[in-house]
């Protein structure tokens, strides 16, 4: 063998297979399906030996696999973003509707306190009424026992002075006097 020969020989090394994924149609992957991969081995040139001029394009193959897995890393960076922003739309939007769910429980919990509160005012109302004409009955009621109190009183008044006239009258057709006087005299 040549010296060129030996050089190309050694100096051809397999490196490992490149990955390189084939993003799906969606533009968020999900978590059931498996993500679609394709393997590119590189060449074997220890097959066919490469001349030596092609040896310096060895540089130019190694620029263009670190470009590709850049590109490869930089898609994966994307879908890892897109998929972050996706997870935080879905929690924001599981939060804004468990938000409005209990704002929705809040207000009918406060609507029916208000309408029990206004029962309550109601019965309130009616207990008030009630108590107000049970006490304007009982002051009517004293009212009128005042009232035949002092019927009474002023019938034994009159019957009084009444019998006090027919006294002094019998008395003066007698003309006795009274056995009771008044004590002054």
């Amino acid at each position: 063998m040549t010296e060129t020969q030996a050089k190309a020989e050694t100096s051809v090394t397999f490196s490992d297979p490149v990955v390189v994924e084939i993003p799906s149609n969606n533009a968020v992957p999900n978590k059931s399906s498996e993500k679609a991969k394709a393997v590119e081995e590189p060449e074997k040139t220890a097959e066919t030996p490469a001349p030596a001029n092609k040896l310096s394009s060895k540089g130019g193959s190694l620029d263009r696999d670190i470009a590709l897995a850049e590109l490869s890393k930089g898609k994966k960076l994307s879908y890892v973003k897109a998929w972050e922003d996706s997870e935080k739309t879905k929690a924001d939007n599981k939060a804004e509707k468990h938000i409005s769910s209990i704002a929705s429980w809040e207000d009918s919990k406060k609507a029916a306190l208000e309408a029990e509160l206004k029962k309550i005012e109601e019965k309130l109302e009616k207990k008030k009424a009630h108590y107000g004409e049970m006490m304007k009955n009982k002051i009517a009621a004293i009212h009128k026992e005042a009232e035949e109190k002092r019927a009474v009183i002023e019938a034994k008044r009159g019957e009084e002075i009444l019998k006090a006239e027919e006294m002094a009258a019998k008395y003066r057709a007698t003309g006795t006097t009274p056995k009771k006087t008044i004590g002054c005299f």
